[in-house]
């Protein structure tokens, strides 16, 4: 359920749905890096891979008023793990080598979270993909009963769905150009905000010895950012 705002004057859109129990859901691999930025908060890196949705293309099986027999159409598909191995060599992979145009041999960890359709870390067909041209890519699994240890969970879904929320879709075709729209709209410096949040949360994770009983701290890093003192890392000192 979505709450939407109107006008009082203005006419209340007719939205319908066959079933509650049938309403189509679409499942996004979002691949995302901390952005860079030079001495003087020039944007280098957007911080943006890509968003890849499981989708395929299936001929329409009828004519209806918005489209004609045979069109092709998107259609969601069932994620499994060899879906999710595909996407990563096939998608993921390329995109990661096109943005590191200058990798200098450092390693790049891609971090999934613990849902069953993820591949393992020692996936032999993902590993030989991501050996190739010389990079360096492992995946690694997020903490588990930890959601706050996974950016996107953490903020950045929510930043790009109040986007695309504006939308309003009602098909898959507008809901992928809405959540792409969104993807690609969201400022650097929105993500640089959450790369800092999970900052606080491993200090706070680190200060009670392991665990999720903590509360996230703020730090006003809208303020900084406007008086030139957001740090670019957030440092801990521990007491023995």
């Amino acid at each position: 359920m979505e709450n939407y705002y109107l006008h009082p004057e203005e006419t209340e859109p007719h939205r319908t749905c066959q079933s509650k129990r049938y309403i189509t859901k679409l499942m996004f691999l979002a691949a995302v890096n901390r952005p860079r930025f030079d001495e003087f908060r020039n944007e280098i890196f957007d911080g943006k891979l890509s968003i890849f949705p499981f989708i395929t293309k299936e001929a329409a099986k009828r004519t209806s008023k918005n489209r004609p027999a045979g069109t092709l159409e998107d259609k969601p598909i069932t994620v499994n793990t060899d879906v999710v191995r595909d996407c990563l060599i096939e998608k993921l992979l390329p995109a990661i080598r096109e943005k590191w145009q200058n990798y200098n041999g450092e390693t790049i960890y891609i971090q999934q979270d613990n849902a069953k359709p993820h591949i393992k870390l020692n996936d032999e067909k993902f590993l030989r993909e991501a050996a190739k041209d010389g990079f360096d890519i492992r995946l690694r699994f997020q903490p588990s009963q930890i959601p706050d240890m996974n950016v996107l969970d953490l903020g950045f879904f929510m930043s790009i769905q109040s986007l695309q929320h504006q939308e309003a879709p009602t098909t898959v075709a507008e809901l992928l150009l809405a959540v792409n729209k969104a993807f690609n709209e969201l400022n650097s410096q929105t993500l640089n905000d959450v790369f800092l949040s999970l900052q606080l949360c491993m200090v706070e994770v680190i200060k009670i010895r392991d665990g999720n009983n903590y509360k996230l701290k703020h730090m006003g890093k809208k303020r900084l950012a406007r008086i030139g003192e957001l740090p670019k890392q957030i440092e801990i000192f521990l007491q023995r």
